[in-house]
């Protein structure tokens, strides 16, 4: 087994387990990864995902002896990298990275793939694939941070620590490295007892704000807006804040 899982009240706790490969992005490790998300998508008591590895790494990137011995026609017939890698990106449910150590290559998209991040105060991430001859995470990170920053960073495949990956953008919040699950699961807690359907639609909003034109984000999110008035957790929400109580959510 690449990965372990812990649940957590309503958080499930994905960990990295490959230490001898600094958990390499092995095909088996990307296979268990998108079984667990199936998995905790089918399964209504999880309302949030925390996805890391250890305090040393969270990733070392793709498995380069896997990578190394595939040729052209078998990645483009494979469709390596897509199939398989983006079901992180494709979780309806939150995934919050919480990123400790290396996250270098693949590791780097893959905590870019999650929804936020939040990084100790150890943190490194690089995208050195042009260091092996080839490249990857070029859209994402330039999207995070800018132009100019990824461009440095994917044509030297220099280290960004994570106070400069704070600053650009990149993660969320950094932390002191003995704090960082605790509060990564925290966090996590706080987004999974709140109304499912409504953390969905608010997370597909900001996902439409990321991809799509100011106009067209602003027509999607008025739609989801006016969509949550079917909801009895919007009406349960609402009258909750007027009776001054904790809503009482039930997904619905």
């Amino acid at each position: 087994m690449n990965i372990r899982c812990l649940a957590r009240g309503g958080v499930c706790l994905l960990i990295l387990d490959r230490p001898r490969a600094l958990n390499a992005l092995s095909d088996a490790l990307i296979a268990e990864l998108g079984e667990a998300l199936d998995r905790i998508e089918a399964d209504d008591a999880i309302g949030c995902v925390v996805l890391t590895g250890s305090r040393e790494v969270f990733a070392a990137g793709a498995d380069i002896k896997e990578m190394s011995r595939r040729t052209y026609t078998s990645v483009y017939m494979e469709d390596f990298i897509t199939s398989g890698w983006e079901r992180v990106a494709a979780c309806r449910k939150p995934i919050v990275a919480a990123v400790s150590g290396i996250a270098f290559g693949g590791g780097c998209e893959l905590a870019m793939m999650c929804d936020f991040v939040l990084a100790s105060d150890t943190a490194r991430f690089s995208l050195a694939e042009i260091l092996v001859g080839t490249i990857g995470g070029t859209q994402r990170l330039t999207r995070s941070i800018g132009k100019s920053k990824a461009m440095e960073m994917v044509l030297t495949g220099r280290e960004m620590t994570a106070a400069e990956a704070e600053r650009s953008g990149a993660v969320s919040r950094v932390l002191p490295v003995a704090d960082l699950l605790d509060e990564a699961v925290g966090t996590a807690e706080r987004i999974a007892v709140l109304s499912r359907p409504v953390v969905m639609m608010a997370k597909e909003c900001v996902n439409r704000a990321y991809e799509t034109s100011l106009q067209e984000g602003i027509r999607f999110e008025r739609r989801v807006f006016h969509a949550s008035f079917a909801l009895e957790d919007r009406s349960e929400g609402m009258m909750a804040f007027m009776e001054r109580r904790p809503p009482r959510f039930t997904h619905r």
